[in-house]
């Protein structure tokens, strides 16, 4: 099924009966995707007055808690209120869910013992293009991204510099399939968030950064329609589930 859309005054066509789901659910009936140092998400029936509510306990109905940390355990997508005094929601900042967004696929460079995502890189992939939303898949893209642990593994991050280029280059919604930005252990300096939210002057109040998506291998670099959806927690962060369209022309 063909849809088309008037986006910035441009005539989008997309087919909509083929989304390209880049979001990691949280599945406890298996190993689950782990970051910071937490236990892992769970989901479980209530029991009230001594009865669990299950269906095959003997209920009426499925009643489930999901105990989660949406930055460990899920997709999530986050605003500047992650690292600011005042909590700021996402869910409230967030006020637009459709976005013209650029897969490009980076191999991390080796710096001073780690493996980053340098600024050279992204000014190669996005060149003059103008876009609202990035998509970073890094290499290799292997399936065990969806179940990685990532607690003390010193991950693949981006390099500030290459933060405060997305952030001049006008990019509002960073998606990367890893745990953070910013290097696990800094001393608390988070350069790349601050450096995209800009907290030094005026704060990036409507710009986003998804964490832990997962762009299949066969989904080619290029432009697509992005479709940032998210849960309604008036959090700084809360799971999401972006969804990619082809473009069509």
């Amino acid at each position: 099924m063909k849809a088309i859309i008037e986006y910035n005054s441009r005539k989008i066509e997309v087919n909509i009966s083929d989304p390209i789901d880049i979001s990691i659910p949280i599945d406890t009936l298996k190993q689950n995707v782990n970051a910071w140092y937490v236990d892992d998400p769970k989901i479980f029936p209530e029991e009230l007055d001594g009865e669990v509510i299950k269906v095959s306990e003997g209920a009426v109905v499925n009643f489930n808690n999901i105990h989660f940390n949406p930055h460990s355990h899920i997709t999530h997508t986050e605003c500047v209120g992650h690292i600011t005094e005042e909590i700021h929601s996402v869910n409230k900042n967030l006020k637009y869910f459709i976005f013209l967004a650029e897969v490009v696929t980076i191999a991390p460079l080796f710096h001073n013992g780690d493996f980053l995502i340098g600024v050279k890189q992204l000014k190669n992939a996005l060149r003059n293009k103008k876009r609202d939303a990035i998509v970073i898949r890094t290499l290799p893209n292997l399936e065990e991204k969806k179940s990685m642990q990532y607690s003390n593994t010193n991950p693949t991050y981006l390099s500030e510099k290459a933060a405060i280029y997305l952030k001049e280059k006008g990019i509002k919604h960073l998606l990367i399939d890893l745990p953070s930005v910013d290097k696990e252990k800094d001393d608390g300096q988070l350069l790349s968030h601050n450096a995209f939210w800009n907290t030094s002057g005026k704060l990036r109040m409507d710009a986003t950064i998804t964490e832990f998506i997962y762009v299949p291998n066969s989904v080619e670099d290029g432009e697509y329609l992005l479709n940032l959806m998210i849960a309604p927690f008036e959090n700084d962060a809360t799971p999401s589930k972006p969804i990619l369209y082809k473009i069509i022309k």
